[in-house]
């Protein structure tokens, strides 16, 4: 890895990268930033003795105002350093967050293996170096890791591949995060499988024994109509987790579905995740009809896991039109927050997002039906596909207006409460990599095209139901 030059300018310190250097991010002056707290906890990173400021306008920060495009690829630059500068040194896989020590996370790893592509094509690292960084993961996950029927645990030891238990109870496979996982690798293979170098053709062959060896199939519990979340030696199906919708696990269900070895029917599918047709909504909110899922939406991480890779533009079933719904879930999210009913400090039209993210002291997942007054940059900026106006508007607020309060060398914080002058201390990798992957298929649609070409993952949709318009009809 390069080293940071780091230039002292006033009292805050500026990060420039230097161009073209092997093994290093290829993006020069990443902007002005503080260093982000290694501390385990999520306390206040400002003077708790502070009193909250109540409003803040564009220009506060000092930052030097630029194009809209060029402060996208700031953003996507800035936020990859997470994966790539702070990505674990023996295994090269995604640390939980950034005060997690060894503790790696297989489905953050999934969305950093995602972002490091865009890394590539942005010319932020060498295609060279992104291939070893890749072929670094792979190995370990084949020789290292813990698997369970195939499927990875939620935490791992990035040193030894161990499995960290996630709670008292979750101590084996986790289903959802190898989802996530393999959505990335399967993203991995497609881009490099045209390759002519033996190292190109040695990693698209390892990554398809993995995805080979996942046993969706034992994850049916007996073969219900239904997949399981968790299964592990000791505890078997203790957690007895059934997975279905809607939430942020449409991507289970079709790799599940698309699996060359170990596939599921279609039947789990309808029974399992669609509940027979009982997933549907269908009512209105801000005047948006939501066509599935909760009272409101939920969390907006809801439409940004599964379609990392899955394009959801004209991409229908028998349930819903998923443009449609991941426009209409962002929107209610957004105009939630410009209604403000429980009258936060700065939650308007340029300030909006609640998902799962740190709080003061503890997690939550915030939607407007669990609104704790903390605003999350993850959730209108991976929902630059679904509502760009409003996303550019938060990003501009959250860098020339919250700035070095937010900013720092691994991209913007996981969270603030304006009500409370709280900003999170740590970056998490399940949100940092959406930000990149989901304003790049807000540019180019890079992870969608990549994803959405793989002929298994073709049949497993062809299967489910699915039917496609964009990139060719399924």
């Amino acid at each position: 890895m390069p080293q940071k030059l780091k230039i002292m300018k006033s009292s805050v310190q500026v990060y420039l990268l230097p161009l073209f250097v092997t093994g290093g991010l290829l993006f020069a002056n990443c902007g002005e930033a503080t260093p982000p707290p290694q501390s385990a906890n999520t306390e206040n990173a400002d003077s708790s003795a502070n009193a909250p400021k109540n409003s803040y306008q564009i220009g506060d920060a000092g930052f030097e105002q630029i194009s809209d495009d060029s402060l996208l690829t700031l953003v996507q630059a800035r936020t990859l350093k997470y994966f790539w500068d702070f990505g674990h040194p023996t295994s090269g896989l995604a640390r939980e967050r950034t005060s997690s020590g060894d503790v790696v996370t297989s489905g953050g790893s999934g969305f950093g293996l995602m972002a490091l592509l865009v890394g590539i094509e942005r010319g932020f690292i060498t295609r060279e170096d992104g291939l070893a960084r890749f072929t670094k993961a792979v190995d370990f996950l084949q020789s290292k890791a813990d698997r369970f029927h195939g499927a990875f645990p939620h935490w791992l030891n990035g040193h030894t591949g161990k499995t960290v238990s996630f709670s008292p109870d979750d101590n084996g496979g986790d289903l959802v995060e190898t989802a996530y996982l393999m959505q990335g690798l399967l993203a991995v293979r497609e881009y490099f499988k045209a390759g002519a170098s033996a190292q190109e053709v040695s990693l698209c062959a390892a990554i398809q024994a993995l995805w080979e060896g996942v046993e969706w199939d034992w994850y049916r519990q007996n073969e219900q109509n239904a997949l399981y979340w968790h299964w592990s030696p000791d505890k078997g199906w203790k957690m007895n987790m059934k997975i279905t919708g809607w939430n942020e696990c449409l991507i289970v269900y079709v790799l599940a579905a698309s699996s060359p070895t170990h596939a599921i029917p279609k039947s789990a599918y309808d029974e399992g995740w669609a509940r027979n047709g009982a997933i549907r909504n269908g009512r209105q909110y801000y005047g948006v009809t939501l066509p599935l899922g909760e009272n409101m939406g939920g969390p907006l991480f809801f439409e940004h896991y599964s379609f990392l890779g899955l394009d959801p533009r004209s991409l229908r079933d028998a349930y819903a039109n998923y443009w449609e719904q991941t426009v209409a879930h962002a929107r209610i999210n957004y105009s939630y927050c410009v209604a403000n009913p429980k009258q936060y400090a700065g939650y308007t039209a340029s300030c909006w997002g609640l998902t799962a993210s740190d709080i003061p002291n503890g997690y939550t997942a915030s939607s407007p039906t669990n609104d704790v007054g903390v605003i999350a940059p993850t959730a209108a900026l991976a929902s630059f596909p679904y509502t760009p106006n409003e996303s550019m508007a938060a990003l501009r607020f959250f860098y020339y207006a919250l700035g070095q309060k937010l900013w720092t060398q691994y991209g913007f914080r996981d969270s603030f409460n304006l009500s409370k002058n709280w900003f999170a201390s740590d970056h998490l990798a399940i949100d940092q990599g959406p930000i990149v992957v989901m304003i790049e298929n807000y540019r180019t649609g890079l992870l969608w095209k990549l994803f959405m070409s793989d002929p298994e993952i073709q049949a497993g949709l062809i299967k489910l139901g699915f039917t496609s318009s964009v990139g060719g009809t399924l």
